[in-house]
Parts: structure tokens; C-alpha cells; sequence
């Protein structure tokens, strides 16, 4: 088990991704490839990304063994930016780093020579290294990535209303069933027995497509804590908002019934338009018109404009069966209908 301890400090500097990151889905969706578990969420993505490889698996094996532990600098922060800048903080890792965290690996003696030469800092080995993380995202993330970016999207939907609706405690408390939130304590499900002390540094949680069974998190108690976990899977669990009835989509339109159920617990433009399959001036579109039906509140957040459903929304998405309480949170939203439109619409929505 993993104890995960926090102070008041480590709560106020609590985070939680953004967006998926590229190296440790990378890394992570090698373990995938090589097991037979989740046939039904895996099967077809292991059949099309075999036959895209050409070897770049028996090159990375070596460093991501199919248990236990891999090098920390395999996945720096900065691939929560994109890949070019995961690889250039990758290829920028200090030498005696990378020999340190290669003599860590189970199999250290029996490791290729190319690796064996990357631990002695070889430019040629490191060269190598990028070339085959390169070739295997090409074939193994890439074609994925807009799927694997809604499933994230659907977990910081359910992740994000927990905290608003009740701060780190809710947020904690809201992840999956391996992490048990037992303040000031998180224990985890791991492998091994440790401890982690934050210290004040805070905790960046990453949801993961790839990571399954049990969250990861690094070996190097120096680095910027992080705990990866596995996403809420849309295809395993029920979503945030029940799916649209049929008769919904009879009344307003498929795609609109699509927009309408897909936006959960809030989302951008551009989020709605992935999980959709829309282009994003069709996905505006659509929520302006929901908007003006008073199924939808549309605010600017930031440089972007977030789109939530209003009761009325969500009852709807309900198929009208409210709860004793909602009837009258649906009828104090009513008055919202005689604000002017140009009051709720934002340009480049």
C-alpha cells in the first residue's frame, strides 16, 4: 500500500491535470499492449497498433517491464505540453540521472547494449531512444488521442463538480475505489508498502487512459509529486449525466441530444466538439440553440467559454423524473428565460 500523507499546505496545492499527458500514456499503454486484460476496451486498439509497430516494442520493453518499476525520466512534467516538449525535457535529463534510474531496473544486468550505452550518456543510444518513443506514439497513441483526451475530459467532469461541491475533501474522496481518502492519510493500492510525504509541495493527480489496476506514481521522492490514476472509463461505468432518451432525440435532434448529454458536468467548446465528433462551429452552434431553450448556460472562463446544463437540462436528460427536491431548483431557474440572449452569448464560443 501507498500512504500518501498531506498537511493543510499539500491540500490548498492540490491539482489536477488539465489535459492527459503524452509520455506517461506512452509509457503506460506498453504495459497495456503486452497484457490480455480489458479484452473489450483494449482488443481492437492491441490488433491495430501491432500491425502499425515494426519493432520499436522490443527496443522499449527492456525499460518499461511489464511489472514494477521504470525510469522516472521516461516521463517528465512537460509532457503534459505535448510531446515535442516531453522529448526535449527527456533528452535534456542529466547523465548521471539517467545512469542512476537504469542501475534501478530489475533486469539491469541483462540489459541491451544500446541501453547499456544510454546509461553512460551516449548521444547515438539517447538518439535511438527518441527515435523508437517517436515511431511507437505514431502508431500506438496518436491515431487515439482524441479519444484519449474525452475520457479524461469525462473523469475532470466528475472530478471538477466533487471539488466545487465540496473542496479537496469531495475531490479526494471521489476517486477510485483502489484510493481511499482517510484524512490527512490517501491510501492507495500498490505493489509495494511506501509512505509519501509531501511536505507542502502539493499533489498533481493525473487521470490516465492507459493506467489500470493501480495508480503509479515515481520512485524519486525529490521530484514534483504526482500520482497517476486510471480514468473514469466511459465505457465501463455509467457517465456523469444519464444518456439522452431516444424520445429526446426525436424532439430536438440526434446530434443535438448528443451535444446535450455530452456535456456533463461542464466543458469548452472545443471539449464538446471531441466527445461529440463535431467540428467546433457546429458544436457552438448547437449549444447556442440549447442555450436559447434554457437547457444550457453558456459563460466565459478565461480566454474560452464553459457550457454547463442548467436543472432544466439536466431534468430533461432525466426524462422529466426529478428527485423530491429538484422541482423547485427547475422552477427558480425559470426566471433565466426573459434575460436578454445577448447577455448569455459570447463570441468565438
Amino acid at each position: 500500500m501507498l500512504r500518501v500523507h498531506f498537511t493543510g499546505l499539500d491540500l490548498a496545492r492540490l491539482r489536477l491535470a488539465g489535459d492527459p499527458d503524452v509520455l506517461w500514456e506512452t509509457v503506460l499503454s506498453l504495459h497495456r499492449l503486452r497484457d490480455k486484460q480489458g479484452e473489450s476496451i483494449f482488443g481492437d486498439w492491441r490488433s491495430e497498433t501491432r500491425a502499425r509497430l515494426n519493432g520499436e516494442t522490443r527496443l522499449l520493453a527492456p525499460l518499461v517491464p511489464s511489472r514494477g518499476y521504470f525510469p522516472d525520466f521516461l516521463t517528465p512534467p512537460e509532457g503534459l505540453d505535448g510531446l515535442e516538449s516531453g522529448i526535449a525535457a527527456l533528452r535534456a535529463t542529466p547523465a548521471d540521472r539517467v545512469h542512476d534510474e537504469l542501475s534501478r531496473l530489475p533486469t539491469v544486468r541483462t540489459l541491451p547494449a544500446w541501453i547499456r550505452s544510454l546509461a553512460e550518456g551516449d548521444a547515438r543510444a539517447f538518439g535511438k531512444l527518441i527515435s523508437a518513443l517517436h515511431t511507437y506514439h505514431q502508431a500506438a497513441i496518436a491515431p487515439y488521442w482524441a479519444h484519449i483526451q474525452a475520457q479524461i475530459e469525462a473523469d475532470r467532469a466528475v472530478r471538477g463538480r466533487a471539488l466545487l461541491d465540496g473542496g479537496a475533501d469531495a475531490l479526494l474522496s471521489s476517486l477510485p475505489p483502489t484510493m481511499r481518502w482517510r484524512a490527512p492519510v490517501l491510501e492507495v493500492d500498490y505493489p509495494v508498502d511506501r509512505d509519501m510525504y509531501l511536505g507542502g509541495r502539493g499533489l498533481l493527480l493525473l487521470p490516465s487512459f492507459f493506467c489500470r489496476r493501480t495508480p503509479v506514481t515515481l520512485q524519486n521522492t525529490e521530484l514534483t509529486p504526482v500520482l497517476v490514476y486510471p480514468a473514469r472509463a466511459m465505457s465501463e461505468s455509467a457517465p456523469a449525466v444519464p444518456d439522452a432518451p431516444r424520445s429526446l432525440g426525436k424532439l430536438v435532434g440526434h446530434t443535438r441530444s448528443a451535444v446535450l448529454g455530452s456535456i456533463g458536468g461542464g466543458c469548452t467548446t472545443s471539449e464538446l466538439a471531441r466527445r461529440v465528433g463535431v467540428s467546433a462551429a457546429s458544436a457552438s452552434q448547437h449549444a447556442g440553440v440549447l442555450r436559447e431553450a434554457g437547457l444550457v448556460l453558456t459563460l466565459r472562463n478565461g480566454s474560452a467559454v464553459m457550457h454547463t446544463l442548467t436543472p432544466l437540462g439536466a431534468a430533461l436528460l432525466r426524462g422529466g423524473h426529478r428527485g423530491p427536491q429538484s422541482r423547485g431548483r427547475v422552477q427558480s431557474s425559470m426566471p433565466a428565460r426573459s434575460t436578454p440572449a445577448t447577455m448569455l452569448q459570447f463570441p468565438g464560443g
